[in-house]
């Protein structure tokens, strides 16, 4: 299990940009959690010291990851609410048998596991159909997923709509980065901004499917496979490391896709 140590910026500091990325006032926090906005100001600057349960009272409202919980705790001179686990530990193994159900119930169609960063963890056999055509550098461990997806080494040049399912991605990891406010998501976007990509088609969808999501249609040979994808997280964390794992599984959108997979998967 990871030790954490004592960041060096104070815990009012520390919670005072958590609001303010959020787009709350003192005001709106203290009626939320339930403390008096002058007790929070009193935080804040440092007057007064919150007590742990004060501080993850504040972190929930806030909607803070379990990580930066734990930074603020620490930054308060308390010890974290949440371990971090590494996946291998024994205390994950419901964790890892869980994961590898979905991997596993969901072939012959692509199932992979991701970290908070969107580093490849594991990962089905039917993801070859994606990597196999990568480039070698993109895919040496850490693999990031987003990165081998919109690279023109990786999946890019074999995906028919790259402008939109670009955009799709893109804007995901915009929202995600926001949410969490972590520097290394803002980073991969503004890295993955800069790859080609072409303009998004404003024309009305002439398919059902597309009016509905934007699907992955992906060149596979002399194929067009059409997929859907879900994401699939664990509903109660408690551990750091949980909390970031996420399944992100593609379904056929079309039976010649479907039929495709099984052959591939038969072969």
């Amino acid at each position: 299990m990871t030790i954490s140590t004592r960041p060096k910026r104070p815990v009012g500091e520390l919670l005072r940009d958590w609001r303010r990325t959020r787009g709350m006032s003192q005001l709106d926090l203290s009626i939320e959690a339930g403390v008096s906005a002058r007790h929070l100001s009193f935080v804040e600057t440092g007057r007064s010291r919150p007590s742990p349960d004060l501080i993850l009272r504040l972190a929930e409202h806030l909607e803070m990851p379990l990580a930066e919980r734990n930074t603020m705790l620490l930054a308060g001179g308390y010890a974290p609410a949440y371990p971090r686990h590494e996946l291998g530990d024994p205390e994950l193994a419901p964790v890892r048998a869980a994961v590898r159900q979905i991997l596993d119930g969901h072939r012959p169609y692509p199932a992979l596991l991701v970290d908070q960063h969107w580093h490849l963890v594991d990962a089905n056999p039917a993801v070859a159909l994606f990597t196999m055509d990568a480039q070698p550098h993109l895919l040496t461990p850490p693999i990031n997923v987003l990165r081998l997806s919109l690279h023109p080494d990786g999946l890019a040049p074999r995906i028919v709509n790259l402008p939109e399912w670009r955009a799709h991605l893109l804007k995901r990891l915009h929202q995600q980065a926001a949410t969490t406010n972590d520097p290394i998501l803002y980073d991969l976007h503004e890295e993955l901004r800069g790859y080609p990509g072409g303009d998004v088609d404003t024309t009305p969808a002439s398919d059902v499917l597309s009016r509905v999501l934007v699907p992955l249609r992906y060149r596979h040979g002399d194929q067009e496979l059409s997929f859907v994808s879900t994401t699939t997280l664990f509903g109660t964390p408690r551990d750091v490391t949980v909390a970031g794992l996420a399944v992100e599984a593609f379904f056929p959108a079309d039976s010649a896709t479907t039929q495709a997979l099984r052959a591939r998967a038969a072969s």
